[in-house]
């Protein structure tokens, strides 16, 4: 059924409530991973986000997914549970937060180029002008920052891209009659079993580490991994997939601010232009219309 005005709105506030919680995640990885393994931090955050689900759906009583929401379930899984976690923890080994948040920048268009491809949504030619303008924006600042010669973590980023923007346009797809917060329990507490044996490989052999890497780690696991995604989804199925996934082009100005504050990355004047401009471009595409294929059905 088409999305109403009601809706749309209540979508764009869970989904920028979301965002300001993903924004804190590469700051919060990249604090984690200079003590811990990026394979403990971007795997092991999904077994601890894992007993909080389990906990959720056994005090809820939640029925098992059927067999078609269990393949639906192992892509959420794939890409939001074991992809993006993994590829972004590698890559915070290698660059500042601050230049891993404006790479994902291109977020918002793999999101809606994903919900073009799967989950019926029609956006306009105005509206694919608006993404890819901000997402150029954002990707034009990353190759000024890095002086034009994007690195290998930056293709860890790109993939760690691909990988989220599948899980959430298929997430967003299944909340609409499993519900959003059932999305996420059940694709953790399914992939937990097989991440278990990584994670213990890649375990510290001592806890006596830095407080702030385990902070990082416990914020990742449980506001980044499971938290947050209950707005996010929620979010996208009431307002659209491709409209609300645009509050995302906030996210890398959101994570540099966050690594300013948390980290000390200093950020500069072009930063904020940047910003701007991209703030602009989001409030064109907010009004730029999108179909639906079961709306014309």
């Amino acid at each position: 059924m088409p999305v109403t005005a009601r809706d749309e709105n209540l979508g764009y506030l869970l989904g920028l409530l979301a965002v300001v919680a993903f924004a804190v995640t590469l700051p919060a990885t990249r604090v984690a991973v200079r003590a811990l393994d990026p394979v403990f931090v971007g795997l092991g955050r999904a077994v601890g986000a894992a007993l909080l689900a389990g906990v959720f759906l056994l005090a809820t009583r939640q029925p098992l997914p059927s067999r078609q929401q269990l393949r639906s379930l192992a892509v959420v899984a794939a890409g939001v549970v074991v992809g993006f976690p993994l590829l972004s923890a590698w890559a915070m080994r290698h660059v500042d937060a601050s230049h891993g948040g404006v790479v994902l920048g291109i977020l918002p268009l793999a999101t809606a180029a994903t919900a073009a491809l799967f989950s019926g949504e029609r956006p306009s030619a105005r509206f694919w002008v608006c993404a890819v303008v901000g997402s150029a924006l954002v990707a034009g600042y990353s190759l000024t920052q890095s002086r034009g010669a994007p690195a290998l973590a930056d293709a860890a980023l790109v993939g760690a891209v691909i990988s989220a923007a599948i899980g959430y346009a298929e997430g967003a797809r299944l909340s609409r009659t499993l519900g959003g917060l059932q999305v996420i329990s059940w694709a953790l507490v399914l992939s937990a079993p097989v991440l278990l044996v990584p994670v213990l490989l890649a375990a510290p052999s001592t806890i006596r580490l830095p407080v702030e890497s385990w902070a990082g780690f416990g914020y990742v696991m449980v506001i980044s991994q499971f938290l947050a995604f209950i707005p996010w989804y929620r979010g996208l199925a009431l307002g659209g997939i491709a409209r609300v996934g645009q509050t995302q082009l906030l996210q890398p100005f959101l994570t540099i601010l966050a690594a300013a504050l948390l980290l000390g990355e200093p950020g500069d004047i072009v930063t904020w232009m940047v910003a701007a401009l991209v703030v602009a471009v989001v409030a064109v595409g907010r009004t730029a219309p999108v179909a639906h294929r079961t709306a014309r059905a």
